[in-house]
């Protein structure tokens, strides 16, 4: 489809299109780099021939002794590949504390940018949202204009219609047209970037087209950009999740066609992360590009000739982390807004906008024609100014001129419009050498390749620029894009939290293939027996359905929610299916694993199920109660999907109050048992209990309990008191517990650390006292903003969100040995309340719970009561944060936000894939870890605000066609934490770089985000004799705290047996995370040493053989680990087995499992 009715263009004729930095006050050192002053450059110059023989001699010796036995890294293409050259680099510095909070020395800054920036919206005239751009035309005449023009199509993998709906009808046959047109001749070029696609248009194709693509590929014709499995959002997804979907495409394509991409192509995400940029660099990806990026930050680039730069990782010190990026420069990705800086002229050169095509007109009334010889130099020079006025706004003479838009490229007939039309004006213009050009059509990497080798000759760095020394002549920049801004005053921070439902499952799916993944890794590794093999590899198919449709949802209309309702449903079903696929595998899994059963196979049913089902994709999950009669009994496993043993107070849900846990040793078990609740003011008590009991499980392993009724000689499960307030309707006390009436105001509840006091009438937290001393105010009110211009894309509210809870709402405070909760079900002005909300603490000595405040919403933005309105909690606390505040990117790394007056409402709200906290000047901390993506603001000094959920009528504009009416009932899980400064403090509003979470934080979003995984016996027995203890620990001891095992998989199931014997078969991904140490250095809890000593990955693992271990890339495709920017010490400490890791960095392994 064109992009007209794509987000934004509409058919406007006055398209709205596009109308120097602070420098930090000490640099740190850096690498060596092409500066020098005049008497230098003079000196060079004299003695160049001399001087050139001595470095070429120098730069043969030391490739013919440090690469003489490396093999070679796979390269994309033979025809133009090029070996990323060894660079000066300072000595890799493994810091094994978290004292200082690293920071990097960069030219530009997004939080510079910002404060700079005025956002005034002025007008530029033909390009809008700059200024009337000229030149005076000598600019070319010592180097000419290199102009590359790359042919693509943006295939969506679901948007308005379904990934296969879309395959169906315009992607495969754009692949036929792809193939067939460019074999016509070699001058034409192309680029592709999703492999959900090409993998199935794979499927259908032919030998004979197979063949012909793999040639395009690999003669230069065809370049596959990006190749992972979608062209993922960045706001939304979890890093493992991206990783998992670059992996999957990278993969694919390079078994399949033989390729690895070194280039990203990004033109659609709306914003940008700059974990993005880190994975890639890790990936061995050289270059980028980027477009969605905020209007005004596009034209204060361009202003200074910025738009291309080398991202760096805004704690990077030593530059490993650099990546060079182009932004481009206009409002879209589209051919009016890709040739230059006139939208008007730009479209006359989209020749499949010509009379009998489907696409639509030009907006501004010039329309394309055909061109021939009569109209050729016209239309030849028309072009050329448009380049070149865009090539000003770049340093270089080397060009990038995108040739596409949504779903381009359909008909032989419609390519053979743009590749015959494009070659006539090329020609055209090269064969006057007095216009200084030359263009042609090109790929990305023809593109990059062209520009670096230009800045290898030519200086084109500023005075006093910091620059790279990955490619010189360009600034570096540190921070992240968001909040996209495309025009006015619209920002893009609605998606954030569109169909939060779904935001959800994703992130259920990404544990639960994670957890699946490590059960296959460890049962393949502990077996290697046919017998034992047959689960794993009979279910290696379904796994990587699994992992295809958690990249699927990825795409930046799948996790954002802005997709069509059906299209929406696919994703939902596809999720569904690969969760069940996967529960399934692990339900069988544990029974091997625990010695229950050796035989297990896919086909043989499972003696075990998940405690959470779900019956539908579009549903909660429900708990599966245990039945346990008299005289019987039911087991309990508990999977740990962490690394390190987890000591937790678990929950399953009963039939019947009276029973008792016992653990593996057949030990009696404390147990606590409560009224399980729901959203329902008539119903509260469903006539079921949660049995609540404290658990030690290994790590990554599996512990089995028992839930008894009957069982001779143990103390069954206490009840919880009950307190209730209820001034309408009473509510009748469940049958085993104990109930009083709430007489007060105010009302509290405590465990060893802290107090919480909660507002009887509305049922809102008001304040936190802690043991040591602190009292922090809350006050936190659940708020609706009523947005009749919001949308699946845009936040527009209609003025500030307004509190929905009124007085003598129900309450009910279940209080126990282990877990105290006080539900609240609110009155509201509807009938039916939108939302009802428990708050929990636990006593647990020993475990991150205890220092938790678990807050769970359930929301119901159902019915035409709530059109167009957004639900929000808002906690308005006392800490002195000054509108500044920090949120996550990816899970990943932390980033600065603050709060500006000169933007609107809407665009002072971030992402929130899973934590945000606020700091005062005197080190109080208040961080709220959520299980889902979602959106936050600190819209005054000391409150932070989080959307739940959204309900919207209308569409916003930027093509999707409709609301957001979907909505389902879903619980929101959030942990928060208050922590005091135990050392020096920092003042966020005095640094402008990103705070870290504390090493407890860390803990708390791990347990959030991987929680334990509990299975429960299908059937009860009968309680006779004690079986065996049943428990599997595959670790030698649990891994320090700072230490994340990212995924533990087998990479390619498939082919796992056919492998030859030693190959490494298993991949192991570690993440050292980064600690901010003025809070508590252990985390309050039983942490193991952190990471000051090298992991040895040989004596890791209990009862299994380590061996053949190999450095990668993360997405397993490199082996030069030089080429990825990480330290020596990386690659060649792991061919001993150590882990040598520094803080932020992710690293993975190849490696070799065999039983001991």
């Amino acid at each position: 489809m064109p992009f007209s009715t794509r987000r934004g263009a509409g058919g406007w004729a006055q398209s709205i299109l596009p109308t120097a930095t602070g420098k930090p006050a000490s640099k740190q050192p850096r690498k060596q780099r092409r500066r020098t002053t005049a008497a230098f450059r003079d000196f060079i110059i004299s003695n160049f021939f001399i001087i050139g023989l001595c470095f070429t001699f120098i730069f043969f010796i030391v490739i013919v002794f440090r690469f003489a036995a490396v093999p070679k890294p796979l390269q994309y293409r033979q025809s133009s590949s090029r070996v990323r050259s060894p660079r000066p680099r300072k000595p890799a510095v493994h810091k094994s504390f978290n004292d200082t909070v690293l920071s990097a020395s960069v030219d530009i800054t997004t939080k510079e940018l910002y404060d700079k920036i005025q956002f005034l919206d002025e007008d530029g005239g033909a390009w809008k949202q700059g200024w009337r751009v000229s030149y005076k035309g000598s600019e070319w005449d010592e180097e000419k204009l290199k102009v590359f023009v790359v042919p693509h199509s943006h295939n969506d993998p679901g948007w308005k219609l379904t990934v296969e709906e879309y395959y169906d009808r315009q992607s495969r046959h754009i692949l036929d047209t792809i193939v067939e047109t460019l074999s016509k001749d070699n001058r034409r070029k192309f680029i592709w970037e999703e492999m959900s696609y090409l993998e199935r248009w794979w499927r259908d194709a032919s030998d004979v087209k197979k063949e012909s693509f793999i040639n395009l590929v690999h003669n230069g014709q065809l370049e596959i950009v990006g190749g992972g499995w979608v062209m993922n959002d960045e706001a939304n997804s979890h890093y493992f999740a991206i990783i998992e979907q670059i992996m999957e495409g990278n993969m694919w394509l390079n078994e399949t066609i033989g390729v690895i991409p070194r280039n990203s192509w990004a033109i659609d995400p709306f914003g940008y992360s700059s974990t993005m940029a880190y994975l890639l660099r890790r990936m061995g990806f050289e270059n980028m590009l980027i477009q969605r990026t905020h209007y005004e930050l596009k034209k204060e680039l361009a202003w200074n000739k910025n738009l291309e730069y080398v991202w760096r990782q805004s704690w990077d010190t030593e530059e490993t982390t650099d990546i060079f990026v182009h932004m481009m420069p206009f409002y879209s990705y589209d051919i009016p807004h890709t040739c230059g800086p006139e939208p008007a002229v730009c479209c006359q050169f989209d020749f499949a906008r010509m009379r009998g095509f489907v696409y639509e007109r030009c907006p501004w009334g010039e329309h394309p024609v055909e061109t021939d010889l009569d109209n050729v130099k016209e239309r030849a020079l028309k072009l050329l100014d448009q380049y070149k006025k865009k090539s000003t706004l770049y340093r270089t003479n080397t060009l990038l001129v995108p040739l596409g838009d949504d779903f381009r490229y359909i008909s032989i007939d419609e390519a053979e419009a743009q590749f015959r039309n494009y070659q006539l004006l090329f020609d055209y213009i090269n064969s006057d050498p007095s216009l200084n050009a030359e263009a042609k059509f090109g790929t990305l990497d023809d593109y990059f390749r062209t520009l670096r080798e230009e800045a290898e000759r030519i200086n084109y760095s500023v005075t006093g620029e910091i620059g790279s020394g990955e490619i010189g002549g360009f600034p570096s920049l540190s921070g992240d894009f968001f909040t996209y801004a495309d025009r006015n005053q619209d920002y893009w921070s609605g998606y954030y939290v569109s169909r939060p439902f779904f935001k959800a499952v994703d992130r259920v799916l990404e544990q639960t293939l994670r957890g699946a993944e490590m059960m296959m890794a460890l049962l393949l590794g502990l077996c290697q027996k046919a017998q034992c093999e047959k689960l794993p590899t009979s279910f290696s198919y379904k796994l990587i359905s699994a992992r295809r449709n958690l990249a699927l949802f990825q795409h930046h209309d799948g996790v954002t929610g802005t997709a069509k309702d059906h299209v929406v449903e696919d994703y939902g079903m596809r999720m569904h299916m690969a969760l069940q696929d996967l529960q399934i595998f692990m339900s069988k899994a544990i029974e091997v694993l625990l010695g229950i059963r050796h035989e297990k196979n896919d086909h043989h049913p499972a003696n075990f199920e998940p405690a959470e089902t779900r019956s539908r994709f579009d549903v909660q999950p429900m708990h599966k109660a245990i039945t346990a009669r008299e005289g019987t009994l039911q087991t309990v496993v508990l999977y740990n999907p962490l690394e390190q043993t987890r000591n937790e107070v678990v929950m399953v849900v009963v039939e019947r109050p009276d029973v008792t846990v016992l653990d593996s040793n057949w030990t009696c078990v404390e147990s606590q048992i409560s009224p399980e609740l729901r959203h329902d003011d008539n119903r509260i008590f469903t006539g079921r209990h949660r049995l609540y009991w404290k658990s030690s499980v290994p790590a990554m392993g599996l512990q089995t309990f028992y839930v008894a009724n009957g069982f001779v000689g143990c103390a069954k499960a206490k009840p919880a008191s009950l307190r209730i307030f209820a001034p309408s309707k009473q509510p009748s006390c469940p049958t085993r517990y104990a109930c009083s009436n709430i007489e007060s105001g105010t009302v509290e509840i405590s465990n060893q650390h802290q107090t919480l006091t909660f507002d009887v009438s509305d049922g809102l937290l008001q304040k936190i006292s802690r043991k040591d001393g602190h009292l922090n105010v809350v006050d936190e009110q659940i708020s609706m903003y009523s947005s009749p211009e919001s949308g699946a894309y845009l936040f527009k509210p209609n003025g500030d969100a307004l509190p929905i809870t009124q007085a003598d709402g129900q309450m009910v405070i279940s209080e126990g040995h282990l877990v105290r909760e006080v539900y609240s079900y609110p009155k509201t002005s509807w009938q039916k309340s939108p939302i009802s909300h428990s708050t929990r603490i636990y006593d647990g000595p020993g475990t991150v719970q205890e220092f938790i405040i678990e807050k769970e919403y359930h929301v119901e933005l159902l019915g035409h009561d709530m059109n167009d309105k957004e639900m929000i909690v808002r906690y308005k606390t006392d800490i002195d944060n000054k509108g500044i505040f920090y949120s996550d990117l990816n899970g990943f790394q932390m980033s600065r936000r603050e709060t500006y007056d000169k933007i609107p409402m809407q665009g002072n709200y971030y992402p929130m894939p899973s934590l945000a906290f606020m700091q005062g000047s005197n080190g109080e901390r208040f961080s709220v870890h959520t299980k889902q993506s979602l959106g936050v603001a600190s819209l005054k000094n000391g409150w932070l605000e989080i959307m739940l959920d959204r309900r919207l009528v209308r569409d916003d504009g930027r093509g999707l066609g409709q609301g957001v009416m979907d909505n389902h009932p879903m619980n929101v899980l959030f942990h928060i934490t208050l922590e005091s400064n135990i050392s020096s403090s920092v003042n966020p509003s005095l640094k402008p770089s990103p705070l870290s979470p504390s090493l407890l934080s860390h803990l708390v979003g791990a347990h959030l985000n991987y929680p334990v995984l509990v299975f429960i016996a299908k059937s009860p027995e009968a309680i006779s004799a004690q079986p065996p203890p049943r428990s599997f620990s595959p670790l030698v001891a649990s891994l320090p705290c700072d230490l994340h095992v990212v995924s533990l998989k087998v990479p390619q199931p498939l082919k796992y047996t056919q492998q030859s014997h030693g190959e490494p078969k298993f991949a192991l991904t570690f993440l050292r995370r980064h600690w901010d140490s003025s809070y508590c250095r252990k985390g309050r809890s039983e942490c193991s040493t952190i990471t000051d000593e090298p992991i040895n990955l040989f004596d890791m693992f209990k009862g299994i053989s380590v061996s053949n271990v190999k450095a990668t890339s993360i997405n397993l495709l490199h082996e030069d680990t030089d080429m990825l920017g990480y330290s020596e010490h990386f690659g060649v400490g792991s061919q001993e087995g150590h882990v040598i890791i520094s803080p932020m960095e992710i690293q993975a392994y190849k490696l070799h499992l065999k039983p001991l």
